[in-house]
């Protein structure tokens, strides 16, 4: 019986000196799980699968074909497509050409209107002339300087030069009104090569359409990982957004620790942990903490408990701690395996202590 006594006073000496040195600052949960950020690959558009290029749990790059869709409808959209913008490129040019036109028109009635302007000028200067000419006769004549007849003369001159810028300022108000119309065509004719313009820019964001759906037929992988889920066949018809399989990037694993609030007093980022692995119980991993859920399970639950109505039960809750593994590991751990977490707070609760 004193050897008995004495045993069990040294086993408790023992465990209290192992639970003053590191035992109070580790913190332990069989509530833990490897998780990835796995990937649910759809199509994009609809269409029947022509051939499925992967199998079960093969592994894949990013960019490999995962599924081809038939292509044969979304071709001829494409080709129609381009035959719209081949049009849309050729009425642009079209009206470039108009516009180029009318805007030589412009310049030509321009150049008319200097020389109507000119004409005018010399039949007014003529005018003038011609009237003066009569004046003239008209004094030499009370002067008995001058016949009648040369009177005559020179206002029948004086007559054709007035008419004669009369029928110049005509011509030139003519030049003047083709030039508002050539005008208004050539300003009709930047309408119509902006109208040109945005019909060519939409043609081409139609192409653009129907090349990405053409080339969305080719359904890649987005990340390196496993194939998973593979729901596909050939033969079958897909809708946008139908899940057809899963990537799973199994080299980015983590594990998901659901601590107590309790045990996260001195628990920080960056701190180390141990990882005991279910399938592997003789090959513990290493990791170090990477954050905190920002709110409990019961917060993101479908329907969170309301503890403010009936008897209240104060229950303890848990926090997801995401834990990252450290590279490399001695054994591949596979998401969903069930992991029980150590994570060491020793150091932060000495720097608290001191």
């Amino acid at each position: 019986m004193l050897g008995s006594a004495c045993l069990a006073v040294l086993g408790i000496v023992a465990w209290g000196f192992y639970w003053f040195v590191s035992g109070q600052y580790l913190q332990t949960t069989d509530d833990a799980y490897v998780r990835a950020d796995w990937v649910a690959v759809s199509a994009r558009v609809s269409g029947y699968v022509a051939q499925v290029e992967v199998t079960d749990d093969q592994p894949v790059k990013a960019g490999d074909v995962l599924v081809r869709l038939e292509s044969r409808d979304y071709q001829a959209f494409y080709e129609q497509a381009q035959a719209v913008v081949a049009e849309a490129e050729g009425a642009l040019l079209a009206a470039q050409a108009r516009q180029q036109v009318a805007a030589e028109r412009v310049d030509q009635q321009r150049e008319a209107i200097a020389q109507a302007l000119a004409a005018v000028q010399s039949a007014s200067a003529e005018d003038r002339r011609s009237q003066l000419d009569v004046q003239r006769y008209r004094g030499l004549i009370r002067d008995n300087a001058a016949t009648q007849q040369r009177l005559e003369t020179a206002d029948a001159q004086a007559q054709q030069a007035h008419a004669a810028l009369q029928g110049a300022q005509a011509r030139l108000r003519e030049q003047q009104a083709l030039l508002a119309v050539t005008q208004a065509q050539s300003r009709l004719a930047d309408i119509q090569i902006k109208a040109r313009a945005a019909a060519q820019a939409s043609a081409l964001a139609r192409r653009t359409l129907a090349q990405q759906n053409r080339q969305d037929t080719v359904i890649r992988a987005p990340v390196d990982g496993v194939i998973g889920q593979r729901q596909v066949r050939s033969g079958q018809y897909v809708v946008p957004g139908q899940p057809m399989l899963a990537v799973v990037p199994v080299h980015q694993t983590y594990v998901v620790a659901n601590y107590k609030e309790t045990q996260l007093t001195h628990m920080l980022p960056g701190q180390p942990a141990t990882i005991d692995v279910d399938s592997f119980p003789d090959q513990p991993l290493h990791g170090h903490v990477a954050s905190f859920s920002p709110g409990s399970g019961n917060v993101f639950a479908l329907l969170p408990s309301d503890n403010a109505t009936g008897n209240f039960t104060k229950i303890v809750q848990r926090f997801a701690v995401r834990i990252v593994l450290d590279e490399p590991q001695a054994v591949r751990v596979l998401p969903g395996m069930s992991v029980t977490t150590t994570v060491d707070t020793r150091r932060e609760a000495g720097t608290d202590e001191q």
